[in-house]
C-alpha cells in the first residue's frame, strides 16, 4: 500500500488517512484518525522538522538506537468500525509483532520508510476506487496542502 496522505473530511473536518493499493485494483482505503496523528503523518510525509521530537519520532529513535528494524506495518482487521494494526519488527534476531492503532503504525512507517500492508479481507470491506475525475483528485491534494500549511512545528514544542 502507498500512504497517500491525510485529508480533512468535510463538513465535520475529521482527519482521514488515505492508503492506496500499489497494484491490482488500486483501491483506496480511508481510515479516520485523530488530529494529532494526522499532524504527525503529514509532517513526516512533508519532511517538516519539529523543534523537539514528537512521540512517533521518539519511537523511531528508540528503535534505531537499540538496533531494531521495522519490517512492515499491517492493517489486520476491521471490527465494529475500528481498524486494527500490527507493527512487525526484528531485534536481536527475534521477530516481534506489536499491536498498534493504524494511525500510530502509519506515522512510524512513514518515518522509517517501512512498507504498509492491508489484509485483503479489510480491503474487500472498506476500500473503494479512487475518484477518476482529475478535479476531484486536485481537490484532495489542495485539502492536504491546506492542512499542511496550517501545521506549525512550534505547536509541538514543550
Amino acid at each position: 500500500m502507498e500512504v497517500l496522505g491525510v485529508r480533512l473530511e468535510l463538513p465535520a473536518n475529521n482527519p482521514v488517512a488515505l492508503l492506496r493499493e500499489m497494484a491490482g485494483l488500486r483501491r483506496v482505503l480511508p481510515i479516520y484518525i485523530g488530529p494529532e496523528e494526522a499532524k504527525s503523518i503529514a509532517l513526516a510525509m512533508e519532511g517538516i522538522p519539529t523543534p523537539r521530537p514528537m512521540t512517533h519520532d521518539l519511537l523511531r529513535d528508540v528503535l534505531v538506537e537499540i538496533g531494531a528494524t521495522v519490517h512492515r506495518v499491517v492493517i489486520t482487521e476491521l471490527r465494529e468500525s475500528t481498524f486494527y494494526a500490527e507493527i512487525v519488527l526484528e531485534h536481536a534476531g527475534h521477530v516481534h509483532v506489536v499491536s498498534s492503532r493504524p494511525s500510530d503504525a502509519m506515522a512510524l512507517a512513514v518515518r522509517l520508510q517501512a512498507p504498509v500492508f492491508v489484509e485483503e479481507a479489510v480491503l474487500d470491506v472498506a476500500a473503494g476506487p479512487m475518484p477518476d475525475e482529475p478535479e476531484e483528485q486536485d481537490h484532495i491534494v489542495d485539502e492536504f496542502r491546506a492542512f499542511i500549511d496550517d501545521v506549525n512545528p512550534e505547536d509541538f514544542a514543550s
